[in-house]
Order: C-alpha cells, then structure tokens, then sequence
C-alpha cells in the first residue's frame, strides 16, 4: 500500500514538473520591478500640561504594550567617589518596591501580568521599560507612575544589589576583552567621568540617601520623555496617564552637568598580562559627537576602514589574505553630548602581536593618503543606507528613536535626510575625514596577553609603556 502510495506521488510530481517546463518563464534578466520606496515612520508627538513628552504609534497585530520612559538624568552626573550611584539608582527602580507596594508585592505583581520590568543607567539618561499585555494597561500605567514618581529604594534590596555590583566588579577582569575595553576607556578619558568605572570603594559609599537626593533632583515631569506603542485606544491611553501623572507639578531644577574633556590623553601602551596563547589588541581616539559636520563622511569611511565586516580593508587584509586573526573591525561611537571613541581592534595568536598592530596602523596611514576606489564607495553607501531602514522593523524601537532624538537635540528632518546624506558623500570627503579622524601615531594602544610576546613591538613603538591597573585598584582583594 505504502509503496503505491508513493509511486502515485511521484507520477503526480513528474506531471506537474513537465506541465511548469512546458510554460514560458520570463526570462529574470529581462523581469523589472517598481523602485522600493521608504518613508520614515511617523511618531504621535504630545506634550502634557505638566512638560510629560509624549510619544506614541499604535500598533493592534498583537494584544501587547511596550512603555519606555527616559529620564535625563545619567551616569555622567555621579561623583567620582560614588561612581555606579546611578546604575544602582536604577536597579532600585525595577527591585526595590513602589508606592504602596513592597519589593515582594511589586515582584509578584509583575509576575502575575506576565509583565516585563527593565531598567538601565546610560551616560546621559537613565530608562524604565515595560512590556505588557494590553488588557492590563490601566494597572502598568499606575506601577510606572509609582516607579517614577514614588520609589522605596528598599535598603535590603539596596545592599543585595550593592553585593551583585561588587561581584561583577570582582570578575569583570576575567576576560580579557573586558579588561583591554576598560583600560582604553580610562586611558581615552583620563580624570573623567566617561573614563570613570565602579570600584568596591565606590559602590560600598553609596546610601540610600544618595539615591533618594538623586531621585528628587532630577525625577520630574518637565525631565521626563515618554514612549508607549502597542495595542492601546488613544483616549483611553490620555486618560490613564492624566489620572496617574496629571497631579505631578513640574519643577524648576538644573539639568545634569556634563564636564568637558581635557586635554587629548598622550599615546601610550597600556599592557595587561594574562596567561593565554593570544593578544586582545585595542587601538583608541578620541573620536566625534552627533553633532559634528563630517558625521556621514566619518561613517562612510570607517565602513571601508573596519566597520564594513568582510567589505572593510582590516577584515580582508588581516583575516582573510593573511590570516592572522578571525575578526578585525573598527568603530567610532558617536558621542550624544561629548565626542565618543575610535576603536580598532583585533585579537591574534601571541606570535602575530606585532604585525597585527603594525598593519592596522598601516591600513590607516592608506586611508589617509589614497582616495577608495568607486566600487568600495559604492558599497560603503549602499550598505549603510540599507542598513538604516532595517532599524525601522520593530514598532517601539521607532518610538524610542523618535525620543532619544529630540532629547538629544538632534536636527529634526535628521532621520529624513540621513540616506541623502550619506548617499551624497564623496570620494575626496573620504579621504578628508580619514586625514582629520585617523592619527595611527596618536593612539592609545591596549595589548592583553602574553607580554613576553610583545615586548619587542613595546620598544619598537617608543610610547610610554604603562601597566593596566589590577583587581586591586578596585578594591579587590
């Protein structure tokens, strides 16, 4: 039976195969298309009497809420003997109860909404996510309210999240990625608070006092930016946020202080010794802000530099023509207020130290003497443009977007001109913005590894040779 099954199959198939053969295909070479079009989504903007931003966009496919609330108020504000009070500040948000809630009651709350808490303390501002089912809207907005406006900051949920912080502190040396990242950090902002990270000391010192004076400096309306898409009735949203929010007074108070930078740090080699057959390697400057005139051209040529993947010169010269190592890359973290790193980097066998720096720092002296080629202009544009309309897949990504925008003061038509943009960035533009942004000769140069692999290269280089701080500076013992 099931052999007859199968024959009748197969005769069916083959029927069916010859009927397709018989009929004219087009012929795909001939085949055209309409051009693909893409408009930026559009963002509900609202303003509550009481300064609440409001952002919204709708979305009924699934019965979901996602609430993002931004707060300016960031980690660049905490003092450097209490660095890490704000990201404790915002651990407290999401653990240490709300309003009439203890921390038990509150976890239990959310668990039975099946309702997603997160929070987070950024350089520059700090956010409170929810993720929710529609139908219990009305009961997230008012536990947002109370995270906001009336938090606990239990002081046992206090000391169980300072302990956390100091076992992160403890292990966070373990990798050697982790230590090469933090000492280029500390070496590009040497005396400031972005090159600041938490010590033992640090985290120890702060109280739930700290956090309390935190809280009422910066947690009011008129500092607040808010983010709601989903499956949600407008009116009924206005009415829900008025109810809970409405009665809180805006507040005369003074944004966040951001120091500014010092003196550009002297290149040095910073050397981490650790007992492995390869070298974490970090190459780092002080790069751009948002705000910079060159921000397309910068980012069209660190897509040719190392930023492209497989399309990027470092990537093809150090992994695939010579390889040395399986991955080369580079990036510049565009700064929202200050100017943020350029990284370079790789990791090689011990062996290949040197020559994996050397070409790097050759690469970029190319960039800065010949123009790319058309084709690798082409694609560096190409990819990026392409890449930019991908960001626009998820519905609250596009609210938050259209938030963290305008609290940065970004131009408002930034989104609707950036392909434009990029797609009018030349081939000498390139080559100006590799002249003005890559200095090979200045870098701060981070190597982890084996040292005795690279001591030669140290002395070649004739930079100050420095020894990346141990457990011990942070109070490890």
């Amino acid at each position: 039976m099931k052999r007859n099954l199968t024959r009748a199959f197969l005769l069916g198939f083959l029927i069916l195969a010859a009927g397709c053969a018989s009929q004219s295909l087009p012929d795909p070479r001939q085949m055209s298309f309409a051009p693909v079009t893409f408009e930026v989504p559009d963002v509900q903007r609202q303003n509550l009497p009481n300064g609440v931003q409001l952002y919204m966009r709708e979305d009924h496919e699934l019965p979901l809420i996602e609430m993002t609330a931004l707060i300016g108020a960031g980690t660049i504000a905490d003092p450097a003997e209490k660095t890490g009070r704000s990201d404790l500040l915002a651990k407290l948000l999401a653990t240490g109860g709300a309003g009439d809630r203890a921390p038990e009651e509150l976890d239990q709350t959310l668990a039975l909404m099946a309702a997603d808490l997160n929070t987070a303390a950024e350089t520059y501002h700090t956010t409170v996510s929810l993720s929710l089912r529609s139908e219990d809207l009305a009961e997230a907005v008012a536990i947002l309210a109370d995270l906001l406006r009336r938090p606990r900051f239990d002081p046992a949920r206090l000391e169980v999240a300072k302990r956390q912080a100091i076992e992160r502190i403890r292990r966070r040396d373990d990798q050697p990625g982790s230590l090469a990242q933090r000492a280029l950090k500390q070496a590009l902002y040497p005396s400031h608070p972005l090159g600041r990270v938490p010590t033992v000391n640090t985290v120890q010192a702060v109280t739930r006092e700290d956090l309390v004076q935190e809280h009422r400096r910066f947690f009011h309306p008129n500092n607040l930016w808010l983010g709601i898409s989903g499956d949600f009735d407008p009116a009924e949203l206005e009415r829900l946020l008025t109810d809970a929010l409405g009665d809180w007074r805006r507040e005369n108070f003074t944004p966040q202080q951001v120091p500014p930078l010092g003196p550009p740090p002297q290149p040095a080699i910073w050397v981490g010794e650790k007992d492995l057959p390869q070298t974490t390697i970090l190459l780092g400057d002080i790069g751009i802000s948002k705000d910079n005139p060159d921000l397309h051209a910068v980012r069209v040529m660190n897509f040719v530099l190392g930023g492209g993947g497989f399309n990027s010169r470092l990537m093809r010269e150090i992994r695939s023509n010579r390889g040395l190592a399986y991955s080369a890359y580079s990036y510049f973290q565009v700064g929202r207020r200050l100017p943020g790193p350029f990284v370079a980097g790789s990791e090689t066998r011990s062996e290949a130290t040197a020559e994996v720096v050397t070409l790097i720092r050759e690469i970029m002296k190319r960039m800065r003497e010949e123009k790319i080629t058309d084709e690798q202009l082409q694609v560096a544009r190409e990819s990026l443009i392409n890449s930019f309309v991908f960001g626009f897949t998820e519905t609250q990504e596009i609210v938050n977007t259209a938030m963290r925008l305008d609290y940065y003061a970004y131009p408002p038509d930034f989104l609707v001109t950036y392909r434009d943009r990029v797609a009018a960035v030349g081939a000498e533009e390139v080559l100006q913005a590799a002249r003005e942004y890559l200095h090979p000769e200045k870098l701060s140069i981070v190597l982890v590894g084996d040292r005795r692999a690279f001591a030669e290269l140290v002395r070649e280089l004739d930079l100050p040779e420095k020894e990346i701080p141990g457990p011990e500076a942070a109070g490890v013992q």
